[in-house]
């Protein structure tokens, strides 16, 4: 019997860590370290280990394949082995006020986004806050979501999860989907990791350089552009069991999705948001 190794399945190469450690480590990069482990719980549980551990901001963790991988409201995220792009970064905004830190997670959907449209040639659209749709059969489905949490006093981690070629007899539920399923020009995830790094890497130099101001930044209206939960009928399901309807017409200067409703608009920072119907 053959024992399974990382080149078992050649449809799906493991990353190859030298090349990417030369195409995004520089002097004038933001990213100061990049590891790739074979397999791990999640990289954001084992990055802000490191954090606390004194690394310092641009440690990269990639992982082939997540066990335990998280997402927002304690939703759980798993994949075959190197199926997609499932890695954390660690960044430490010390010159931006913490108040504005809550615009991380929409930064990196802006920067992933944009970077997927490019690298991939896959229109990919937000739903607020922070997950990645792309249309398989003019349905919209998820891709890819974020993660932010705070580490330290001045760190955060921003883990980053991405189906990139799985097939429809792999999806963990009927609603996902893959960069394969969306038509992708390719699938080979090197290039679409470098390129979701530079993107990052761009959207956040110009945020520091703003001081945090999503609107100097030109993240706000980009990020605004891109959301395909704007301009639709939505369910707000809030901490408390509260609901909250209406049409989502904005994000403020906070990032939170301002809902019109028969009271009056109403900004919504935290909770789970559907989409009632398309726009």
């Amino acid at each position: 019997m053959t024992t399974p190794n990382r080149w078992s399945d050649l449809e799906r190469p493991p990353l190859n860590e030298a090349a990417l450690r030369r195409a995004v480590i520089a002097p004038d990069s933001p990213w100061t370290s990049l590891d790739v482990v074979e397999a791990t719980g999640s990289t954001n549980s084992d990055l802000a280990e490191r954090a606390t551990a004194g690394a310092p901001e641009g440690a990269v963790l990639v992982a082939e394949e997540q066990t335990a991988g998280r997402g927002r409201l304690d939703r759980t995220w798993t994949a075959p082995p190197r199926s997609g792009l499932f890695f954390s970064v660690l960044l430490r905004p010390t010159e931006v006020p913490v108040a504005r830190w809550g615009w991380l997670p929409l930064l990196a959907g802006v920067a992933t986004a944009t970077a997927l449209s490019r690298a991939a040639g896959v229109d990919t659209a937000l739903k607020w806050p922070n997950d990645l749709l792309v249309t398989i059969d003019g349905e919209e489905r998820k891709t890819g979501g974020i993660l932010a949490e705070r580490t330290g006093e001045d760190g955060v981690v921003i883990g980053i999860g991405l189906n990139v070629s799985l097939r429809a007899d792999e999806l963990p539920v009927p609603a996902a989907g893959s960069l394969a399923l969306a038509g992708a020009k390719g699938t080979d995830r090197d290039p679409l990791l470098r390129a979701v790094l530079r993107s990052l890497a761009d959207w956040y130099g110009e945020w520091r350089k703003a001081g945090g101001d999503p609107a100097a930044s030109r993240l706000q209206q980009t990020y605004a552009a891109g959301c395909a939960t704007l301009g639709r009928e939505v369910r707000a399901e809030l901490p408390g069991g509260r609901e909250l309807t209406g049409t989502a017409v904005g994000v403020d200067d906070d990032g939170r999705l301002v809902i019109a409703t028969a009271d009056g608009e109403q900004p919504v920072g935290a909770g789970d948001v559907v989409h009632v119907r398309r726009a």
